[in-house]
């Protein structure tokens, strides 16, 4: 209601502002009136000389009138003067009508209060013009402009640009109404976030679901694997054996399908790196090593190390699991510490290194530097289940836990773990 008050204000003030001026133009316009008793000094002058015997055109000259000497009151001459508006006056200076004197002193006045006319009309329609292009701009930008601007910004809406902000005026006529449009674009912008940050945490926590299912599903097979073992010869239990087998493998399929679809959904895993003692780590390879397949050629120092204790247990699962799938053999676990580069402030960064030695035939010369490739397999890898995820995988864990990956052929693949001490 404000600024409908605000253009009622505008368009009053405009129209009395053209009033005032009409107005004030009308007061200069001034209209002459005749003043009889110049006129009869006039002609009393002028009958004096007419009696000195002074010629009519000489007299009309002076006096700067008109003498018809004519008795006909309906001369043509006379009747032009009556139609202009004229003076008219008899011509008697002998005591007898010798005709009529006229002065058209009208037709001047006319033309002058006619051209004078003119001009205030065009100022007044100059004014009342602008005025109502003044009026026009105001209507503009307190209606139209804000009405296309609701436009404009419902497009950007529906086109999901949610940062676009609707501009705030103060002549604005839909003032609350725009305020109240922009706190649902904030509203519908929030609700988009928090949609994005609910499904990535359903990623992520599918993903980290998938590796902690896949844990126990291995320590089921290489359960299954001893027993099968063990007891070949009873048919009974092989065939039990073979069922959970079966079953385990489906289990792991599914396991293995859920984490390819987050992984390919989500841009990255979250690492947080945390402190924790080195003895987790060598926990990691003893819980893997049902198989009774991991050397452990020494012991881990005890020390403090910086890691995310879930993504580094994965990145051990996939190293160790490489090693079965492409070489299957024993596989050897050593640690020592190493120095690393020096630090902005000086010190030195300093690493536990983890050594997995397998005995396989290790990994072809040329494809050596793709292995950490998102998605690549090497060509041992037909007829064997997998991604090409698990080298990328490892690489992306330490290098965001602050440590590093090192990999090369040396009678055998030979993977280095770098983990930071704290």
């Amino acid at each position: 209601m404000k600024q409908i008050r605000i253009l009622a204000i505008v368009f009053t003030v405009l129209m009395l502002a053209s009033l005032l001026i009409g107005l004030r133009i009308e007061n200069g316009i001034s209209f002459q009136r005749r003043d009889i008793s110049e006129y009869n000094d006039l002609i009393y002058r002028m009958y004096e000389d007419y009696r000195a015997g002074k010629p009519t055109e000489e007299l009309e000259e002076k006096y700067h009138c008109n003498i018809v000497l004519s008795a006909d009151f309906v001369n043509t001459d006379m009747t032009k003067y009556y139609a202009d508006g004229a003076l008219v006056l008899d011509f008697v200076p002998d005591g007898a009508t010798a005709g009529k004197v006229a002065w058209d002193d009208r037709k001047e006045t006319w033309q002058a209060q006619e051209k004078q006319l003119r001009k205030t009309l065009l100022v007044l329609w100059g004014t009342i013009t602008a005025a109502g292009y003044l009026f026009l701009l105001v209507v503009y930008l307190v209606v139209v402009k804000p009405i296309r601007e609701f436009e404009r910004f419902a497009g950007d809406v529906a086109k999901g640009h949610l940062d676009v902000q609707l501009p705030r005026r103060r002549l604005n006529l839909f003032g609350n109404f725009t305020e109240s449009f922009d706190m649902m674009r904030e509203e519908l912008r929030n609700a988009q976030d928090r949609e994005v940050q609910a499904n990535k945490a359903k990623r992520e926590m599918a993903a980290g679901l998938g590796h902690d299912i896949k844990t126990p599903v291995a320590t089921i097979r290489a359960a299954c694997e001893v027993l099968e073992a063990k007891y070949s010869g009873e048919k009974d239990i092989m065939d039990k054996m073979s069922v959970i087998s079966a079953r385990t493998e489906t289990i792991n399929q599914l396991v293995n399908n859920l984490f390819h679809s987050t992984l390919e959904e989500l841009e990255e895993l979250p690492v947080t790196p945390a402190e924790t003692v080195s003895s987790k780590i060598e926990g990691f390879f003893s819980g893997m090593n049902q198989k009774e397949d991991i050397v452990f050629d020494n012991h881990i120092p005890d020390c403090l190390v910086y890691i995310d204790p879930i993504r580094m247990e994965q990145a051990v699962d996939n190293v160790i699991s490489n090693s079965r799938k492409y070489a299957g053999t024993d596989i050897h676990v050593f640690f020592d510490q190493v120095d690393g580069v020096s630090e902005e402030n000086g010190g030195v960064s300093r690493f536990i290194r983890i050594t997995v030695r397998d005995a396989g035939p290790g990994v072809p010369e040329e494809e050596l530097g793709q292995i950490t490739g998102k998605y690549f397999r090497g060509s041992n890898a037909a007829g064997q289940e997998g991604y090409g995820l698990g080298m990328y995988l490892v690489k992306w864990y330490m290098e965001k836990q602050s440590g590093g990956l090192e990999y090369y052929n040396d009678n055998g693949f030979v993977v280095e773990l770098l983990v930071r001490k704290v």
